[in-house]
């Protein structure tokens, strides 16, 4: 059977602030980035590929955590983790109780677990062959239940909930899949929608999406609410009255801030306003919701919210419309499931905040999943789609028709071209030798 016989975790950063893409009124220059791990195994050809992602400067954090969680692997059998393992692997990182300590179950330790958990999925998938969409989903409820963690949900679904869930839809699934095949999975994008864009190109944008299929469109929003009133009249008038529209702040409002300011966006009929302010706060969240009654703006937050008990809070408290998972922020699947769970039981949609590096190419899994074992519904379910960097994945995601078409290249859909790594590796690639990057040792204090 394979074993693990080495990892590495790169540091990828690409230079997208030159650009402008991804601006927005909280991060107005990223870089989008990558702290990027990988499996090496016994067996020719096979490895796993993980990532997590950030925006650039404190990414050579999330690598050396990462590099000393992936050390961890070395030796491990890959049939074990899928039997099994993997739970344990889980438990052994989330439970360190000096890692803990740096959390607990939050911030660059969360991303950079995610990052080497997201890898092993990647392996596992493609020992079995499948991508990691089938893999979930032809795994037995009980063995998937047993590889996430449930702790401190209990008030909200149980462990045999779940399993039950899970059980109630499985002989109906392969007609989900055959849907999906035939369909794709709904998408709308952000790409015309970023703040930096002036308006020329985001009506661009805009009028190209309708054109592509998409049937819904986001802009960042925050700035300036005279700014936002006309881009957002420019937006609706390329859109027309039937298609999408939806607006995104990034946390940067106070909760009265943020009523009164989507009140006044509300004329351009927003489906949700998301990030309306600090993705900690849930009463805020539900105090926003309760501030926009009436004016058919939903709330939609998940993006930034750092674990599974904070979208239990989420959930019970009544404080969102859209569940917004994202695939690094949180412990990967072992976390993602119970989430996607809690979300169908109270009756929640989930549209996965993706775009960035790769986290397309993993949502697209996710929301497979979701639809075919957990929620058998595709009523205000979207995926985010960003048109950036996909170029740089073996196996990127394939959009048409303004829908996500089912992958079915074995894994996570994360691996990337070595050019790319030897190109994109921070500081010494060639898109940054030229460059003077602020020392790796003094990054994370660096604005």
């Amino acid at each position: 059977m394979p074993v693990i016989t080495s990892s590495r975790v790169l540091d990828l950063r690409f230079p997208t602030s030159a650009t402008m893409d991804g601006s927005d009124a909280m991060n107005p220059d990223g870089d989008y980035s990558t702290a990027y791990v990988i499996l090496e195994t016994d067996t020719p050809g096979l490895c796993g590929y993980g990532l997590t992602f950030t925006i650039g400067r404190g990414n050579d954090v999330c690598v050396l955590i990462a590099e000393r969680f992936a050390a961890k692997l070395v030796g491990r059998d890959v049939a074990g983790l899928a039997n099994g393992g993997m739970a344990r692997f889980y438990r052994e990182l989330v439970n360190d109780s000096q890692w803990r300590w740096l959390g607990p179950e939050k911030g660059a330790v969360q991303l950079s677990i995610a990052a080497v958990l997201n890898a092993i999925w990647d392996l596992m998938a493609r020992h079995a062959g499948m991508p990691v969409w089938e893999l979930l989903s032809t795994m037995p409820p009980q063995a998937l239940v047993d590889a996430c963690d449930f702790r401190y949900l209990g008030d909200a679904i149980t462990p045999d909930e779940a399993v039950a869930m899970l059980k109630a839809l499985a002989p109906t699934r392969a007609d989900r899949i055959a849907e999906l095949r035939r369909t794709g999975y709904p998408a709308y994008t952000t790409s015309p929608g970023w703040l930096g864009y002036p308006d020329q190109k985001m009506r661009r944008l805009v009028r190209e999406a309708v054109a592509g299929g998409f049937r819904a469109v986001k802009l960042k929003v925050g700035a300036r609410l005279e700014d936002d009133i006309r881009r957002l009249g420019i937006a609706r008038e390329e859109l027309g009255p039937d298609r999408g529209l939806m607006i995104d702040c990034n946390q940067v409002w106070e909760v009265d801030q943020a009523i009164s300011w989507v009140r006044e966006l509300a004329q351009f009929r927003p489906r949700w306003i998301e990030e309306p302010t600090s993705p900690d706060d849930i009463a805020g969240h539900r105090k926003v919701r309760d501030g926009l009654a009436g004016t058919g703006v939903g709330i939609a937050t998940g993006e930034h919210v750092q674990n599974r008990i904070m979208f239990k809070q989420l959930l019970q408290g009544g404080a969102i419309d859209y569940c917004q998972i994202d695939s690094c922020r949180v412990a990967s699947i072992n976390e993602i499931v119970p989430i996607l769970l809690m979300a169908a039981k109270f009756g929640v949609p989930v549209c996965p905040h993706a775009g960035g590096v790769g986290l397309c190419e993993y949502v697209q899994h996710l929301s497979i999943f979701d639809y075919v074992c957990v929620s058998a519904s595709l009523e205000n379910r979207m995926i985010e789609y960003v048109d950036h960097l996909h170029e740089h994945f073996l196996a990127p995601v394939v959009i048409s028709g303004g829908a996500y078409q089912v992958p079915t290249q074995p894994g996570y859909s994360i691996e990337i071209f070595p050019a790319t790594m030897s190109q994109y590796r921070y500081p010494d690639g060639e898109s940054w030798a030229e460059s003077k990057p602020t020392p790796a040792s003094s990054a994370i204090f660096a604005r």
